[in-house]
């Protein structure tokens, strides 16, 4: 399968991240369009992928994880607001027949992110 997805985990409750919007964007000239917002459903992940295998360009493309309501919301009391808000991961389509996966592992103090499959 070609295409982009994606999926956002809280690692530091080892579950998946429900109701997050993320944006995806392809960079054009200097500037950046937004190709597509989704929100992540009960698996962390996008109920569709953001690109579809007969969709897929190449280019540059950015993600937008807007996770900053949902570590707020996790945070106990005493807390101290999360150091993360809306990461961005930015990658490049460099073959339309690959599939791009590009997960997000997050906690209210850091993120990471990978080529998946």
């Amino acid at each position: 399968m070609a295409g982009i997805t994606t999926h956002i985990l809280d690692s530091n409750r080892g579950r998946p991240v429900a109701g997050v919007r993320i944006d995806l964007s392809i960079k054009q000239g200097e500037g950046w369009t937004l190709v597509k917002s989704a929100a992540t459903n009960q698996d962390g992940r996008t109920d569709a992928p953001l690109v579809r295998p007969e969709d897929a360009k190449l280019g540059e493309y950015e993600l937008v994880f807007h996770v900053d309501e949902y570590l707020r919301s996790q945070a106990g009391a005493g807390d101290p607001a999360p150091f993360i808000d809306r990461p961005a991961v930015r990658f490049s389509v460099f073959d339309v027949k690959q599939h791009y996966h590009v997960p997000l592992l997050c906690t209210p103090g850091s993120c990471s992110t990978y080529r998946g499959s």
